[in-house]
């Protein structure tokens, strides 16, 4: 699992690469230091409209390639490199975190194509949800797709996270906001109510909602900044979407959880120990620092961006972002590099703009010329080995959710508030 009980992150693939084995410091210039920096100006840069279509192809391809008759479909996660090239296995399994962000970037376009393969995957999502072997409206950290071609739900990362519940109803609410079918609020809701039910504390406090359970039903008793981050952003979501006050009084919950996490210097901590009251010190999580900032909108987490940009920028080569967390910046995650790059847009601060476009020319380098890639996805980071400091490792390798966080950056579209336009 990634990381340790305290706080296991919704990219985990710890946990599924052992079931398919069984089964088979420094700030750079541009980015953190300068409150004047331009955008890139490198003559070789890639041209940011083809990156951005490029980029869609890759998620079409992934999408298109495992469905079922009915028309559902679920992309694998990951390709290339560490899991693809090992010579006994090849590593499909399609995350729901990710699947969550491929909906929510194909809305941000919009095109007829993009809503259909959108409702492909939230079909898919409410497909799992329904014929879960328990069936009281979760679902769980990953599937693997060659099941959903065949018609049938195979898991193959057990554990039900919280966050993961809250991505896949973001997911949800944003295709409820973008076709009107019901089904989707209603899958929303089943997904909610399930996160209330079985996470809520309001015992320990900080009162917010715990990590979810493990496949024997165990209780994950620590709280996560990034979970109750999610939480945050759907229920508000849901409280909009549906109408009942109540969603949006539990939300509060939520982000006054992630407030009370927040430190003396502006950094947002990664949540609690097991006993779900004291704070849990270290790493210090990228995730904790942006995403408080797009999950609420409040002023106060522009210190936490401000800290990210002073301690956790990294310089790889040519690529220049954000790693994963304080543990090790000596890589670049794409993946991180997407958010911060959003949350810095939506910000504007004097010199956001440019830093966030230096920070997606780094992403279309990186597409363009990074190991294991296929010049239209992102890897998930610039080279091999990059310790998150929560227990695994990360890869080189083509990552939808990556591909879809760039997409969302460039759009300028934040996935925890649903479009106003």
């Amino acid at each position: 699992m990634h990381g340790s009980l305290r706080r296991p992150a919704r990219r985990t693939v710890s946990t599924v690469l052992v079931a398919a084995v069984v089964l088979a410091g420094a700030v750079s210039v541009g980015i953190g230091a300068s409150a004047d920096a331009d955008p890139s100006t490198d003559a070789g840069t890639p041209d940011p409209t083809l990156s951005v279509s490029l980029a869609y192809e890759f998620l079409d391809a992934r999408v298109d390639q495992f469905c079922d008759g009915e028309g559902r479909c679920l992309p694998r996660s990951y390709e290339g490199g560490f899991f693809t090239d090992l010579p006994t296995w090849d590593f499909t399994p399609s995350f729901v975190y990710d699947d969550a962000l491929v909906v929510i970037a194909y809305t941000a376009r919009g095109l007829p194509d993009d809503i259909r393969r959108a409702q492909a995957i939230g079909d898919a999502l409410l497909f799992v949800q329904e014929n879960d072997p328990i069936g009281d409206g979760r679902t769980r950290a990953s599937y693997e797709p060659h099941g959903i071609l065949q018609g049938r739900v195979e898991i193959t990362g057990p554990g039900s996270f919280t966050g993961n519940q809250a991505w896949v109803g973001m997911a949800l609410t944003r295709l409820f906001h973008a076709t009107g079918e019901q089904r989707y609020l209603d899958g929303a809701l089943r997904t909610a109510q399930w996160i209330q039910t079985n996470t809520a504390d309001m015992v320990r406090a900080p009162y917010g909602y715990t990590g979810g359970q493990l496949e024997d039903g165990t209780s994950l008793e620590w709280k996560s900044t990034e979970h109750n981050s999610d939480i945050a952003g759907f229920f508000t979501q849901l409280a909009e979407l549906s109408g009942d006050q109540i969603w949006a009084d539990r939300a509060a919950v939520a982000a006054d959880f992630v407030a009370a996490m927040q430190s003396g210097d502006g950094h947002v901590d990664t949540g609690t120990l097991l006993d779900g009251s004291t704070v849990n010190t270290r790493p210090v999580p990228l995730d904790s620092q942006t995403w408080t900032s797009l999950a609420t909108g409040d002023a106060r987490y522009d210190a936490a961006v401000d800290w990210a940009l002073a301690h956790l920028v990294a310089t790889d080569g040519q690529y220049q972002g954000p790693s994963i967390s304080d543990s090790d910046v000596s890589k670049v995650w794409f993946e991180g590099s997407g958010h911060l790059a959003l949350a810095l847009k939506l910000r504007g601060a004097d010199g956001d703009a440019g830093r966030a476009e230096a920070l997606l020319d780094s992403i279309r380098l990186g597409q363009r010329d990074a190991a294991n890639g296929d010049g239209k996805g992102i890897v998930a980071t610039s080279t091999d080995g990059l310790d998150s400091g929560l227990g695994d490792l990360y890869y080189a390798s083509l990552h939808t959710g990556a591909t879809a966080w760039y997409l969302l950056a460039a759009a300028g579209d934040n996935p925890f508030a649903l479009p106003t336009d």
